[in-house]
């Protein structure tokens, strides 16, 4: 299949009033995808409404497809919410040990044995360039990372769950210089390999990462173009 995600006419809605769209794009298998746009153009909202986490009142309105499949606002489809995975900007550690962090999504969602887990969280680890830094210390308190390391960590977890795509939300403006290069090479890995879609307010980073860029502008428009680096 060559799409993963289809997106036709989405809006998000407060009432009757359209807030964000409608918005028209494909995502294609291996792809990764710039979602850019000034500020407050709706980017980490189509995001939310992708994956049915909208704030309370708001709704999402248009046609998704995932893997050919429709999905309808508000169904409560879990399988939705494993197969299109939201990674925020603010990365969100739980108490307990990094192992514990890594395998959190995969305890809730996937039956299997302790070492299979096991054996997912270190490939997603390495995919999200995060093992050989974590892996002799993996009992320790996921808190004693760096801001850059926990942004892998999220990247990592949701990666354990071989999803069809990842949302990531501005996953690197919270880091300083040094933690974005990180994070940011260990998005440029996953290019060709996984789905991404990613919303980024740094035309520049969406140059690097991405094949092509889909661009919300504050009026209700959407354009579509292949990023420089394509």
């Amino acid at each position: 299949m060559d799409h993963v995600i289809s997106v036709r006419d989405l809006r998000v809605l407060d009432g009757k009033k359209t807030l964000v769209g409608p918005v028209t794009f494909d995502l294609k298998q291996g792809s990764t995808t710039g979602l850019c746009g000034p500020s407050g153009a709706g980017k980490s909202t189509v995001l939310r409404a992708l994956v049915d986490l909208l704030p309370h009142g708001l709704v999402r309105d248009g046609h998704l497809e995932v893997l050919g499949r429709p999905f309808r606002h508000g169904k409560g489809d879990s399988g939705l919410r494993s197969t299109v995975v939201l990674v925020p900007q603010t990365p969100v550690v739980f108490g307990g040990s990094i192992l514990d962090n890594a395998l959190f999504g995969l305890r809730h969602l996937v039956r299997a044995s302790r070492s299979d887990l096991n054996d997912r969280v270190e490939q997603a680890l390495k995919e999200a360039g995060l093992w050989n830094e974590v892996c002799n210390r993996l009992d320790t308190p996921a808190q004693s990372l760096s801001n850059g390391q926990r942004q892998r960590l999220c990247l990592a977890r949701a990666l354990a769950l071989e999803p069809a795509a990842l949302l990531l939300d501005e996953p690197t403006s919270a880091l300083d210089e040094r933690s974005r290069d990180t994070v940011e090479a260990s998005v440029a890995a996953l290019r060709g390999n996984r789905t991404v879609l990613l919303v980024s307010h740094d035309p520049a980073q969406v140059e690097r990462l991405c094949d092509r860029t889909v661009r919300l502008e504050l009026p209700e428009t959407l354009t579509c173009s292949p990023a420089a680096a394509a």
